[in-house]
């Protein structure tokens, strides 16, 4: 049985596509067969795992349109055991076209029905909204995580997020479940890195995952190769800790 999840923040720039990528090539060296969907319209998780865009003819828009089954719509990637469900510029006017549709939020837990199974997990990499895209990848999705940057400005915006989690969970996904809150961007030698890290755990306690990402200079260029850091640098710290989160997320599953 397939575990969806989604990887979710409405804010922007908190490490959403990075650990979307990297932690499903991390799941995948670790033997689990892993589909990656990217549901945002800037794509970046279907470039930045070394797929050209513009080639795109099927992907993420035409899987909520209903207008092709799921697996017409899945690609191989180079990463092992990682397919991915691409994004494409076009994916901007779905939530114009789905607005007057019935049942609008569940078009993308209808048509991952069908595969579900195929796979241990299945990532989606959400937008940096809380659009109608985010609210099919909620719906969809068994658990929700939620990084979070070390930074100032890191518990703003993540009381609504949380709200909103919970009126998906009381109108459309009862089964929702918070897989965790993952700090990223962390810099120890910084005083409001650790003092993030302490705040989010004395709130959120064992909400909150171990395993904490790091920066690395590796872990920001491997995109622009079209690598996860895995394939990009295996040795580096950003490659230890999205293979220490995977391990977490497979431990908690077991």
């Amino acid at each position: 049985m397939g575990k969806i999840i989604a990887i979710a923040n409405q804010k922007g720039g908190v490490g959403k596509t990075t650990t979307s990528i990297n932690l499903a090539a991390s799941l995948g060296v670790l033997e689990k067969k892993i589909l990656l969907i990217d549901a945002d319209p800037q794509a970046n998780a279907t470039s930045g795992i070394g797929i050209d865009i513009e080639s795109i003819e099927m992907g993420t828009y035409q899987l909520l349109e209903h207008s092709s089954p799921a697996r017409e719509t899945v690609m191989k990637t180079d990463s092992p055991n990682l397919d991915l469900i691409p994004a494409h510029i076009d994916l901007v006017a779905i939530e114009i076209e789905l607005v007057d549709k019935e049942s609008r939020e569940y078009m993308l837990k209808k048509a991952l029905a069908d595969i579900k199974n195929d796979y241990d997990y299945i990532l989606i990499d959400c937008a940096p909204s809380l659009g109608l895209l985010t609210l099919n990848a909620l719906t969809a999705a068994d658990a929700v995580v939620i990084p979070i940057q070390c930074e100032y400005f890191a518990l703003e915006g993540l009381g609504k997020l949380l709200n909103t989690i919970k009126s998906v969970q009381k109108i459309h996904n009862p089964e929702l479940d918070i897989e965790g809150l993952l700090l990223t961007m962390y810099d120890a030698r910084l005083r409001l890195s650790n003092q993030v890290v302490e705040e989010v755990q004395k709130h959120f306690n064992n909400m909150v995952f171990q395993t904490i990402i790091q920066r690395n200079v590796r872990l920001s260029e491997a995109p622009s190769y079209g690598e996860s850091i895995i394939d990009y640098d295996a040795a580096s710290k950003g490659a230890n800790n999205y293979l220490s989160l995977a391990k977490e997320i497979i431990n908690k599953n077991a």
